[in-house]
């Protein structure tokens, strides 16, 4: 409703609520809560959205920030902006087969300028916008509850006025602190979801603008109603939930400032009621607004469509098991199942984990389950409130249950598996905008229930307990997320079936040189998921690692077995291969990893192994330069191709590649020392001695270092620093081989030289 009420100071805004009360209820009326000016409800909301995730501020890259941030190539400063617009969220082309087809460059830019700002992958910038952006966030919804919550009124001077600021307080402050959006906070990958929603809010806003100067709604403002699809087109770019707001712009269009009688519409629809108008479907321009939104949203959809290309994600059955069931029935009672799970996680937000999927919630596939109580629960109050949404006498009451819904379920449509196929189970993060709705009803039903309590102040305590609870959650689940040993071990008691869980385990605890306990956990997963070839990849890297080839050749083998283009497995039952002396078996290995990742520059180093143990000279060299070719900076098989050219006596050839080696990987002292030694033997001393120098700096506890910088002082005829270096490279490595002899030699040839001089 838009009147034009004078908006003054505090007492004026009194009796703008007086008289709004004459014409429709106000839930601020029997609810016990502060009532604080518009600025300090909006600092104190701020305050406490800070204190929730304030200690995730230092934590590390974790679990998906990897695939996003440290290996996507889209950050970099080399990387063409234009590339941003026809990569995934994760780097890819949209193009790829494997493409996920996340479309989010505006997510991507801003981790880019993070990137650009810190000079490099340092997490605490990235942590600290994420938080500025859900305070942000937060402070936004004190007007948007105030919106949805007590209508949209403004004052003749064209200042919105809030005429719940009690009950949008209370629902801001449940949304900041809801321990469900740690993942979006802590986790900096939920930047998509924290951008999407701010423009999402935005846009809202923006569209609630659109009638700032007009009474009752017959004109409107077209510049608004256009600012808002754009904003809403940038909450699409930044994750593809942003889409929604559009839908929820006319709902909210239609009920607040048409107030539309949505059952009223419905049956005169069915009895062809040529008195539409009356019901105002056409009153008040609704139906041209409509249209804008709508012809808006088709037409960001398509570009979208357009730009993704027309092949759906590739997700596999790991990832949603649901979806890939025969029955219709099993998948129709899974998903309904996963929709109970994320409401209870809205109530209940307790057993949080940053992976829902690999088993952590079995297939309900009979109708004994007894987990269908929860859909039966589910739809049971989703039916009873829209009913109440639709059928109630109160208008009020008919508006605020079905914004509360509409904010609640449309949101999380692109999450639901009805229109497409998602790559999850559960993710908490795609609950950080329906959340919206969960606290508009929860608000709503606090109202209702003050309304009937003889005291009020015991629901107030409650309340407050709940919040300080949730502010205590977010404390604890944000310092779980700043670090991944931390994250995954908390998901080991809320997710025990998740055979990613394990494999996180393991892999967290093999990277820390932690073999042992890694093995375990690597075990489980298998055990859990008979079908996870990266478990049984990295168990297989670690048992050959300590010597158990058989077992690591049964693994890899089971890996390429069941997923034939895995290329990594290859690379590595080939490695095992090798080490078996099956050397034909391990070529044939390599050449398959390649055939299926043909810019695979470590398995061409490992190919080139191979030949240099069979003394295939030419094909390991070019091997090498092929892995050389693919990543320049592969300081290995550079290394390789300079030994072997030396031992081979190539000593011109071994120079040119060394020197070509350093002029790409300047500071890298393992190849200082190769080349070095191969100047030492081209009588180079000067040169060499310069490179060992500059290696030893680089890395002066390397007692081959010293140990052939005092090689080449013996030759060169500088004894006493020859004697130096013996010694050096003795203490660092008393069985170093060859030292003690060229040391005793240094020494027997001093004794005769002072004897000599005596």
């Amino acid at each position: 409703q838009i009147c034009n009420q004078h908006n003054a100071e505090a007492p004026n805004l009194e009796q703008a609520f007086h008289r709004m009360a004459q014409t429709e209820p106000n839930l601020d009326h029997d609810v016990s809560w502060f009532l604080l000016p518009s600025y300090w409800a909006k600092m104190i909301v701020a305050l406490i959205s800070f204190l929730c995730f304030a200690n995730s501020y230092d934590g590390d890259f974790v679990f998906d920030d990897s695939e996003a941030i440290i290996n996507n190539k889209d950050l970099r400063a080399e990387t063409p902006l234009g590339d941003l617009w026809h990569h995934d969220f994760w780097g890819s082309k949209l193009s790829s087969n494997t493409s996920h087809k996340s479309y989010r460059p505006l997510t991507v830019l801003t981790f880019r300028v993070n990137y650009l700002f810190a000079g490099g992958f340092y997490p605490v910038g990235f942590h600290v916008i994420n938080i500025i952006l859900h305070c942000t966030i937060s402070v936004l919804m004190v007007d948007v509850f105030s919106i949805l919550l007590g209508g949209l009124q403004f004052s003749n001077k064209g200042r919105r006025l809030n005429l719940a600021p009690k009950t949008s307080l209370l629902a801001s402050l449940l949304f900041a602190v809801h321990p469900v959006h740690t993942e979006c906070v802590a986790g900096i990958v939920g930047r998509a979801d924290l951008l999407c929603a701010l423009f999402f809010l935005l846009s809202f806003l923006g569209y609630c603008k659109a009638f700032r100067e007009n009474k009752e709604g017959h004109n409107f403002s077209i510049f608004w109603v256009l600012v808002s699809v754009i904003l809403g087109a940038i909450a699409m770019l930044c994750k593809e939930q942003g889409i929604t707001i559009l839908g929820l712009n006319a709902v909210f269009d239609a009920l607040v400032i048409n107030k539309l009688n949505v059952l009223e519409l419905i049956q005169k629809l069915l009895h062809k009621d040529k008195s539409l108008e009356n019901a105002g479907l056409l009153r008040k321009g609704l139906l041209f607004r409509i249209t804008l939104l709508m012809t808006g949203g088709a037409s960001i959809l398509y570009i979208r469509w357009r730009i993704m290309g027309t092949g759906p994600p590739a997700f596999t059955e790991v990832d949603n098991p649901a979806s890939f069931a025969d029955s219709l029935f099993v998948r129709a009672i899974n998903y309904n199942y996963y929709y109970s799970l994320n409401a209870w996680l809205l109530l209940c937000p307790w057993w949080l984990c940053f992976d829902w999927s690999m088993g952590c919630i079995p297939l309900i596939k009979s109708i004994s389950d007894w987990r269908i109580i929860a859909l039966a629960a589910l739809w049971f109050c989703l039916i009873g409130l829209i009913c109440q949404a639709l059928c109630s006498e109160d208008s009020h009451k008919r508006r605020i249950l079905t914004l509360g819904l509409g904010f609640l379920i449309i949101p999380f449509l692109p999450a639901s598996n009805l229109f497409f196929r998602v790559g999850f189970v559960i993710a908490e993060r795609v609950i950080y905008l329906p959340s919206i709705g969960y606290c508009i009803l929860f608000t709503y039903g606090f109202s209702l229930l003050s309304k009937q309590a003889k005291n009020k102040k015991i629901l107030t305590v409650a309340v407050l307990g709940i919040l300080l609870i949730n502010v205590m959650r977010c404390a604890l689940r944000s310092s779980q997320w700043r670090s991944e040993e931390q994250l995954f071990r908390s998901a080991l008691s809320v997710c025990p079936l998740n055979a990613k869980v394990h494999y996180n385990v393991g892999k967290n605890l093999a990277d820390k040189g932690n073999q042992s306990a890694a093995i375990k956990y690597y075990r489980e997963a298998v055990r859990l998921n008979p079908k996870y070839v990266h478990a049984m990849n990295n168990l297989g890297n670690i048992l050959k690692e300590r010597n158990e080839l058989q077992e690591a050749e049964e693994l890899l083998s089971l890996a390429v077995q069941i997923q034939p283009d895995f290329a990594a497995a290859w690379m590595n039952l080939g490695i095992v291969q090798n080490s078996l002396r099956r050397f034909e078996e391990a070529e044939q290995s390599y050449w398959t990893a390649i055939k299926h990742r043909k810019k695979y520059p470590d398995c061409y180093y490992n190919l080139g192994r191979l030949y240099a143990d069979l003394n295939r000279h030419i094909d390991a060299l070019n091997a090498w330069r092929n892995a050389t070719v693919l990543k320049p900076e592969h300081s290995l098989a550079w290394n390789n191709m300079i030994i072997l050219l030396d031992n081979t006596g190539n000593l011109a050839q071994a120079e040119a590649v060394g020197r070509e080696a350093l002029e790409l990987i300047p500071n890298d002292h393992s190849l200082m020392f190769s080349l070095a030694n191969v100047l030492g033997k081209s009588q180079k001393y000067k040169e060499s001695e310069a490179l060992f120098l500059k290696a030893i700096k680089a890395n002066p506890n390397a007692a081959s270092y010293h140990g052939n910088l005092a090689v080449l002082y013996h030759r060169w005829g500088n004894l006493d620093l020859a004697k130096k270096h013996y010694e050096v490279s003795l203490k660092l490595d008393p069985m170093a081989p060859g030292t003690k002899e060229n040391y005793n030699l240094l020494r027997r040839k001093l004794e005769q030289l002072q004897k000599k001089g005596g």
